[in-house]
C-alpha cells in the first residue's frame, strides 16, 4: 500500500530535494563571479546585502548571492569549500527545517550559510550546541569566517557576568548551549531593572544535534529554584521501612512500566511500622508519598545506570547521552529518597521560582532550524510540535560501510565473552574499535573484561566526559579501542589514522539495542564517514533490558530446546524485526509522554506569558499610577459585590464593607458607615474611589514624583513575584495529583486546565488586593529599593549553576483556619484569605 501511495504521490523527501537542487545549481553558477572578487569586494557584499534588505528585498531574494559569498569566503578563510550536498542542507535550514546529514558530512560548515543570511537584518542569530566545548570550538573556528565578512560573534557561557552576557547577545551571531539560553530567558523575567536583562527578542536559532535537544531533553524542564523547608527525618524513616519489604509479598514491580506498588500485605506492614490505623487517611498523604518514593528509589532506580554517586552526591545520568547531569535533581522528593537509600546527607527539597520546558522555549523563536545525523525516525514529532520538516540530505560520497545483522545470544555472559573476543581479534590486526554501551556499568564491565584480556583501551562514560573530545578524536587511530556510552562524542568527528582504511576502517560494536532507533543509528554513523570503509555489528542477548521488556521468553525457551549454548549466536531477521518493532513501541510511548508534558506545560505557558509580559510592562513603564488605580478599582468592585450582593439587598453588610476598606485602603477618618448608608452600589463605589483618589494625591504630594514612581514599582514587582512563585508551586502540586481524577472517569488534563485557570484568576485577584493595600497603607521610605523576593537562586534540572540558596521569607504570624482574618475583613480566615 505504501509503495502504491509513493508511486501516485511521489516521495516527499525527493520532492523537497528537487526544489533545493534548483537553488543549489543557481548558487554554484555564481562561483566564478565570486572568485574574481578581491577580499575587500567580498567583504563589502555584507554591507550591500544589508542595504538591499532595508530597501525591501527579502532574505529569500538574497539567498543565492549570499550563499555564494559565504562559500567563496569559506574557501579563502577556512580552506574549506562547501560541497553541493552541504548547500542543500544549508537551504533546508534557511526554510526553517531540519537537515539530516550523516556524520562527517560537514553540518557545522553547512550551517554558516543560513546563519550569515539570517544575521543580515541585525536581529540576532543563536547557534545552539549540546555542550560548552562545541560552542567554544565552533564560535572560534566559524567566527573567523563571520568576522571576515563583517559580522560580530559572541559566546554565551555559564559563569559570565550580566555585562558579558549582554555583550554576547548583542553580537550578530551568538553561540551557546540550550541550557544557558533557557536559563537566561528565565533570569531575564526575574530582573528588577530593564538594564539587567541580557537577551534580545528571540529571532532565529540553528540547533546542532537537534534531536538530542528537542526530543531527548524535551521531558526535562529548566527550573530556577529556592529551597523549601522540609524534614529529612521522614525520608529516613520511609527508607528504613522499605528496606524491610520483600518483592512479590510486600510490593509488585512491573519491568515494562517500571511501576512499583505496595500489596495489601505491604500496606498492613506500613500501618504497623508507622503505628497508624489507615495508611490512606488524609492525614497520612505525605507519609504515603514518602513511602512510594522510597520504594521507587530502591526498586526501579539503579546505581551506575540511572545515577552515580560522586563526591557524596547523587548525580543523575542522562539515559540518552550517558552524560552526568550535574546540578540537576529528580523532583517530587525522589532525589531525597535516593540520598536516603545511599546513606548520604539529605538535601532540602527545592521550591520552583521559574520554569520552562525546552519545547516551549524554542517555540518562542520567530524561526527555528536544525541539523543532525539522525532525525527521520522522529519526523512526526518535529512536524507536530515544532512545525519543522526533516529533509534527508544525500551523502557527498556513497556510504560503503558494512552494517552486519544483529547477533543474538542466550545470556549476557555469552554475549560479553563474544564481544571481548571480537574486540581482541580486531585490535590485534590494528583495526580501531568503538564499543557502544547503553549504561555506565556496562562500559565498566567491558573495561574489566578487556583489562583481563590485556587489551589497552579508553573508557568514555559519564564519569570522565571532560576528556570526551580528545578521546573521540583519537578513536580512529590504528589499534585504538574506545568504550563509549551513547553520547559517543556527539559533534566531534572520528577521523581515520594512517593505514586504517586498508584495515577495513573503524569497527563499531554495539553491546545492546537502545530503546530509540535513533541512538543506534547514531552509533552506526560514527563509522564510514565521507565514503570511508567501516563495519558495524550489534550484539544482543535475551537478558538485555529491551528484550526482557518486550517478551523474549519464548525465543529464549526455543534456544534452550534447540540445545544452543552461550557461544552460539543466532542471526535472525525475525528477532531483528521484533527488536525494531519493540523500539518503535517505546518511541511511541516516549512521544506520547512528551506530548502529555507539553499539554500540561502549555497551560502554564499561557499564564507565564501573561505574567512575564505584565512584569516587563511594569519595569519599562515610567508611570504606574493608572495601572494601580485600575487594580484598586477591581479590588473595591469585588469587595462591594461580596458585601452588597445584587440579589440580596436586604442582607447588605455595609459595616463589614467599611471594616474591609479600613483594613485594606483607607483609615477610619477618611470614610465612615454614614458616608455610604442609603446609597446605590454604583454610588458606594464612586464614593470610596473618590476618597482613594484624594488619599493617593496626598501621598504623591508628600514625595518627589521619582520616589512615588519607584515606590509603585517596588510594591508591584514584589507582589507579582511572590504570588507567581506561590502559584507555580501550587500548580506543581496540582499536577502531581491530578492523574488520580482519571479514577473518577474525569479527563485529568481538562480538570487541570479548569482548576489552573481558577487558581490563576484567584492569584490575579490576590495581586490586585495586595498591591492596593500596600500602595494605600504602606509608609514610604526615601531610600526605598527594589529587592528580589529570593536573593540567591539555583538553576537546576538542566544546568550546572550552583549558588548558596537562602530559605524563602516565611511570615512569622500563624493564623488558624477559624481565626478572624488578619486583613480586618471580620470574616474567618478560611472564608477570606485562607481560601
Amino acid at each position: 500500500m505504501r509503495g502504491l501511495l509513493k508511486k501516485v504521490f511521489g516521495d516527499g523527501n525527493q520532492r523537497q530535494l528537487k526544489s533545493l537542487e534548483k537553488i543549489a545549481t543557481e548558487i554554484a553558477a555564481l562561483e566564478s563571479t565570486m572568485q574574481q572578487l578581491s577580499d575587500q569586494e567580498l567583504k563589502n557584499k555584507t554591507v550591500e546585502f544589508k542595504e538591499r534588505y532595508q530597501n525591501g528585498e527579502s532574505l529569500d531574494d538574497l539567498l543565492v548571492e549570499a550563499y555564494a559569498v559565504v562559500r567563496e569566503a569559506s574557501t579563502r578563510v577556512l580552506g574549506m569549500r562547501p560541497f553541493h550536498v552541504q548547500l542543500l542542507g544549508a537551504i533546508a535550514m534557511h526554510h526553517g527545517d531540519i537537515a539530516e546529514m550523516k556524520t562527517g558530512e560537514g553540518k557545522t560548515l553547512a550551517s554558516t550559510m543560513p546563519v550569515y543570511l539570517n544575521a543580515l537584518p541585525g536581529e540576532g542569530v543563536h547557534v545552539i550546541t549540546v555542550n560548552d566545548y562545541l560552542a567554544d570550538r565552533d564560535a572560534r573556528e566559524m567566527g573567523e569566517l563571520y568576522e571576515f565578512l563583517g559580522l560580530s560573534v559572541g559566546l554565551n557561557q555559564s559563569g559570565l557576568s550580566k555585562e558579558e552576557k549582554r555583550e554576547a547577545y548583542q553580537a550578530d551571531i551568538t553561540y551557546g548551549t540550550n541550557n544557558e539560553y533557557g536559563f537566561d530567558y528565565l533570569r531575564d523575567n526575574m530582573v528588577l531593572y530593564k538594564e539587567q536583562m541580557v537577551q534580545r527578542p528571540l529571532n532565529f536559532a540553528v540547533i546542532d544535534e537537534v534531536d538530542s535537544i528537542l526530543i531527548d531533553e524535551a521531558r526535562t524542564p529548566l527550573i530556577i529554584s529556592g529551597t523549601a523547608q522540609k524534614s529529612a527525618a521522614l525520608y529516613q524513616q520511609a527508607n528504613s521501612f522499605v528496606r524491610t519489604l520483600k518483592n512479590e509479598d510486600d510490593y509488585t514491580y512491573d519491568v515494562k512500566s517500571k511501576g512499583v506498588q505496595l500489596t495489601e500485605e505491604g500496606m498492613n506492614k506500613a500501618e504497623r511500622f508507622f503505628n497508624i490505623e489507615n495508611l490512606f487517611d488524609l492525614n497520612n498523604v505525605t507519609l504515603t508519598h514518602h513511602i512510594n518514593q522510597a520504594l521507587k528509589a530502591h526498586v526501579s532506580m539503579h546505581r551506575d545506570t540511572d545515577y552515580v554517586v560522586e563526591e557524596g552526591q547523587v548525580v543523575i545520568v542522562d539515559q540518552f547521552t550517558g552524560r552526568l547531569m550535574k546540578g540537576r535533581r529528580y523532583s517530587d522528593g525522589l532525589h531525597q529518597a535516593i540520598e536516603a537509600k545511599e546513606g548520604l546527607p539529605i538535601q532540602n527539597e527545592s521550591m520552583t521560582l521559574a520554569s520552562i520546558t525546552f519545547q516551549n522555549y524554542f517555540r518562542m523563536y520567530k524561526k527555528l532550524a536544525g541539523m543532525t545525523g539522525t532525525a527521520k525516525t522522529e519526523e512526526e514529532e518535529f512536524r507536530n510540535i515544532y512545525n519543522m520538516d526533516v529533509v534527508a540530505i544525500p551523502t557527498n560520497k556513497p556510504i560503503i560501510r558494512d552494517d552486519k545483522p544483529d547477533l543474538i545470544y542466550k545470556s549476557m555472559e555469552g554475549k560479553f565473552k563474544s564481544v571481548v573476543e571480537e574486540i581482541k581479534s580486531r585490535h590485534e590486526n590494528g583495526q580501531p574499535v568503538l564499543v557502544g554501551t547503553v549504561a555506565v556499568e556496562t562500559s565498566e564491565l567491558i573495561s574489566k573484561y578487556l583489562t583481563r584480556a590485556r587489551v589497552q583501551h579508553n573508557v568514555l562514560n559519564a564519569k570522565n566526559h571532560f576528556r570526551e573530545a580528545e578521546i573521540i578524536e583519537n578513536a580512529g587511530q590504528k589499534g585504538a579501542v574506545t568504550i563509549a556510552t551513547n553520547m559517543a562524542g556527539r559533534g566531534t568527528d572520528i577521523k581515520l589514522g594512517e593505514g586504517v582504511k586498508e584495515l577495513g576502517g573503524l569497527a563499531v560494536i554495539g553491546t545492546e539495542r537502545h530503546e530509540s532507533r535513533r541512538i543506534d543509528n547514531q552509533l552506526r554513523g560514527r563509522s564510514g564517514r565521507q565514503g570511508d570503509p567501516g563495519i558495524t555489528q550489534f550484539y544482543l542477548s535475551m537478558e538485555d533490558e529491551l528484550m526482557r521488556r518486550f517478551g523474549s521468553d519464548n525465543m529464549k525457551a526455543m534456544m534452550e530446546r534447540l540445545g544452543m549454548d552461550d557461544s552460539q549466536p543466532i542471526e535472525s531477521k525475525m528477532v531483528s524485526r521484533a527488536v525494531e518493532s519493540a523500539q518503535k513501541r517505546v518511541e511511541g510511548n516516549n512521544f506520547d509522554a512528551r506530548k502529555t508534558i507539553l499539554s500540561y506545560d502549555d497551560v502554564l505557558r499561557q499564564q507565564r506569558e501573561i505574567i512575564y509580559k505584565q512584569r516587563f510592562d511594569v519595569i519599562e513603564s515610567d508611570n504606574l499610577r493608572e495601572i494601580i488605580e485600575q487594580m484598586i478599582e477591581t479590588t473595591v468592585e469585588a469587595a462591594i459585590d461580596m458585601y452588597m450582593p445584587e440579589e440580596e439587598i436586604e442582607n447588605w453588610n455595609i459595616s463589614g464593607l467599611i471594616e474591609y476598606i479600613h483594613a485594606t485602603l483607607l483609615e477610619p477618618e477618611w470614610i465612615t458607615e454614614a458616608n455610604l448608608k442609603g446609597k446605590e452600589k454604583s454610588e458606594v463605589q464612586d464614593t470610596i474611589l473618590a476618597k482613594v483618589q484624594e488619599k493617593y494625591d496626598q501621598k504623591e504630594a508628600e514625595l518627589t514624583p521619582e520616589q512615588m514612581r519607584e515606590f509603585e514599582k517596588v510594591i508591584l514587582l514584589r507582589t507579582v513575584d511572590t504570588k507567581w512563585m506561590d502559584h507555580i508551586d501550587q500548580m506543581d502540586q496540582l499536577r502531581q495529583g491530578i492523574h488520580l481524577r482519571a479514577y473518577g472517569q474525569n479527563d485529568p488534563l481538562r480538570e487541570y486546565q479548569m482548576e489552573s485557570f481558577a487558581m490563576f484568576e484567584q492569584m490575579i485577584a490576590s495581586i490586585n488586593e495586595e498591591v492596593a493595600k500596600y500602595v494605600m497603607k504602606a509608609q514610604i521610605r526615601e531610600n526605598l529599593k527594589r529587592e528580589a523576593v529570593v536573593k540567591d537562586t539555583q538553576a537546576v534540572s538542566g544546568g550546572e549553576e550552583k549558588k548558596k540558596v537562602k530559605k524563602p521569607y516565611v511570615k512569622a504570624q500563624s493564623v488558624g483556619r477559624n481565626d478572624p482574618c488578619p486583613c480586618g475583613s471580620g470574616k474567618k480566615y478560611k472564608q477570606c484569605h485562607g481560601k
